[in-house]
């Protein structure tokens, strides 16, 4: 057994010795928030191995990123073997945390725009690709309950200005992130 496995037992055993113990009559106990206390009590080693997965995907996204039709949330042909490395790296990477004792996350997919148009449109253009993404990795393994998918629109660029093709291309993708 770890040292950082056997504190959080300890402080889950301490936790659950305070809710039980020194209640007279008349008195009632507070609820304690069990999972905020083991989530503390994993910390530094927790945090580093979801710094880690989250590297690991922004680079897996990277590398796999599907192209989408203009304006449009269908993909473009031919992306099939790269939605299937992406779904392979997040059940790796699901492994991973599990190891680590993280088990409280979702797997978020982002979706963003350049920041050519409307920011309204933009957003709700990047929420319905980033959904795309969303289904297409429950489709290849993921439990619908374990990801989720927002739009960002043009709101947190990779390059700025994106004044030229090759700018903008880069601003218009998806990432995948551990969230809490």
């Amino acid at each position: 057994m770890t040292t950082q496995t056997t504190k959080r037992k300890r402080l889950l055993l301490g936790a659950m010795l305070v809710v039980g113990v020194g209640f007279g009559a008349g008195q009632t106990a507070r609820a304690l928030d069990l999972g905020g206390l083991v989530k503390k009590a994993a910390g530094p080693a927790r945090d580093k191995a979801v710094q880690e997965v989250n590297k690991r995907l922004l680079a897996e996204g990277r590398k796999n990123q599907c192209s989408f039709k203009v304006d449009s949330d269908q993909l473009e042909p031919g992306c099939d073997k790269k939605l299937k490395n992406l779904a392979n790296s997040l059940i790796e990477m699901k492994k991973k945390l599990s190891v680590s004792g993280v088990t409280d996350f979702k797997f978020e997919v982002s979706g963003h725009t350049d920041s050519s148009g409307k920011p309204e449109h933009n957003r709700e253009l990047s929420g319905k690709r980033a959904a795309t993404i969303a289904r297409e990795m429950v489709a290849r393994g993921i439990p619908q309950n374990e990801i989720i998918s927002v739009g960002r629109g043009a709101d947190q660029p990779l390059v700025t200005p994106d004044d030229t093709a090759a700018k903008k291309a880069k601003n218009r993708r998806y990432e995948i992130q551990v969230r809490f």
